[in-house]
């Protein structure tokens, strides 16, 4: 096997257990290794520190498989992980119930590059990095023994593989469904999921425990719910007892598909949901200029920072959002307010919400802070895994 050795002092990011090694951090590979081999990972002097997969187009050069050096990383080593993993959500009794769940979350369940989403009896599996993409048929036997799901969709198209030097691929490894649309109940709430052409897995299961908390604060409201994809969040209000529901998208797909989650849910008011197609930026402006206002205000936007590099032209974007979403709340408002970019950490998303509100002229106070759901758990030694941060604001 091929031993990667890092410079010197070097090691101490593994010595805490953070499972990424940069490039900058590694002095030679010696030996012979293709993208996604296992090699040992050992310090300056040789002292043997990790297995990792190896990555060599990789800013990020190697994930740790294992910081036990003697593991032998193999098929059951991925069967250990994975049902270690399943049975970590199966011991929350609050996932009991959930037709859609996230089985594994990459390097917090002590496998980066991997993500698996549940959906009924299917699992949709997302490769993001050299290491997943080597173990692909070990990893999906491993989940249809852990979960028993009859179909396994691979989703492997987002673009951060191409850091990785891998195409997207998307198709069946096992089972076939007759439609690409799966449907799920969430919170009482029937909704279809797209798993071959919807976002990220199909549907962004990170959001529900906040869908349920907008439920409960809908009541009586005037609600806008902007980038609203296929209406979880207007859904989850108009289950509340919305008065009324403005949902904004720019994707007439999603939209679409938002209109049939709404026929899926007879026992929900149709006529007080209101679906615009149109850019959100622009919607708001415009919503401004009307003089309308809202009593809640839903702000989820796509990730505008995927790193640290963007994370100041991501922020000017989150700072005129909430501006405007600031200002077009009534009296004693909330704004529940989402980033899920990486690059923006929790302190960071904070000073940009207190400056739009400053920019908008009001003073707000934080009722809540909003994460997501315990079956995205976040390794103590990796809090890149807590990408998804949230804030409830009142205004006065």
């Amino acid at each position: 096997m091929a031993q990667l050795v890092l410079l010197p002092g070097k090691d101490r990011s593994l010595a805490r257990r953070h499972p990424w090694i940069f490039a900058v951090s590694v002095d030679r590979l010696r030996g012979r290794a293709r993208p996604g081999d296992t090699v040992d990972v050992v310090a300056a002097n040789g002292r043997p520190l990790a297995k990792a997969a190896w990555s060599p187009e990789s800013k990020i050069r190697a994930r740790v498989w294992s910081f036990n050096a003697d593991e032998i990383i193999d098929d059951a080593f991925f069967k250990r992980r994975i049902l270690t993993a399943v049975e970590r959500r199966r011991l929350m009794p609050e996932l009991s119930s959930e037709g859609g769940m996230r089985l594994i979350h990459g390097e917090s369940d002590g496998l980066p590059g991997l993500i698996a989403d549940r959906y009924g009896d299917t699992a949709v599996v997302q490769l993001t990095a050299t290491g997943p993409e080597k173990w692909r048929a070990a990893i999906a036997g491993a989940l249809q023994l852990a979960t028993g799901c009859k179909r396994i969709y691979e989703r492997s198209d987002s673009d951060v593989r191409r850091l990785e030097g891998l195409e997207p691929v998307s198709g069946w490894l096992l089972g076939e469904a007759s439609e690409a649309a799966l449907l799920i109940v969430e919170n009482g709430v029937r909704i279809k999921v797209d798993v071959v052409t919807g976002h990220k897995t199909g549907f962004y299961l990170d959001q529900r425990d906040n869908r349920l908390l907008t439920r409960q604060l809908s009541a009586g409201r005037s609600v806008l719910n902007c980038f609203c994809y296929t209406g979880a969040f207007s859904l989850q209000a108009l289950a509340g007892g919305a008065a009324s529901v403005l949902s904004i998208d720019s994707s007439a797909p999603a939209l679409a598909m938002a209109a049939d989650n709404l026929a899926l849910n007879p026992q929900l008011d149709a006529d007080r949901a209101l679906w615009r197609e149109a850019d959100v930026f622009e919607s708001l402006r415009a919503l401004k200029s009307d003089g309308q206002r809202f009593d809640l205000i839903i702000l989820d936007p796509p990730k505008f920072a995927p790193s640290a590099a963007h994370a100041e032209r991501a922020a000017r974007a989150y700072r005129d959002i909430n501006a405007f979403g600031f200002r077009l709340l009534n009296p004693g408002g909330l704004l529940m307010t989402y980033s899920c970019s990486g690059g923006i950490r929790s302190e960071h998303f904070q000073q940009i919400v207190a400056d739009a509100a400053v920019s908008a002229g009001c003073s707000a106070r934080i009722l809540r802070r909003l994460a997501a759901p315990p079956d995205h758990p976040v390794a103590l030694h990796f809090s890149e895994g807590e990408y998804l941060k949230g804030l409830l604001c009142q205004v006065d």
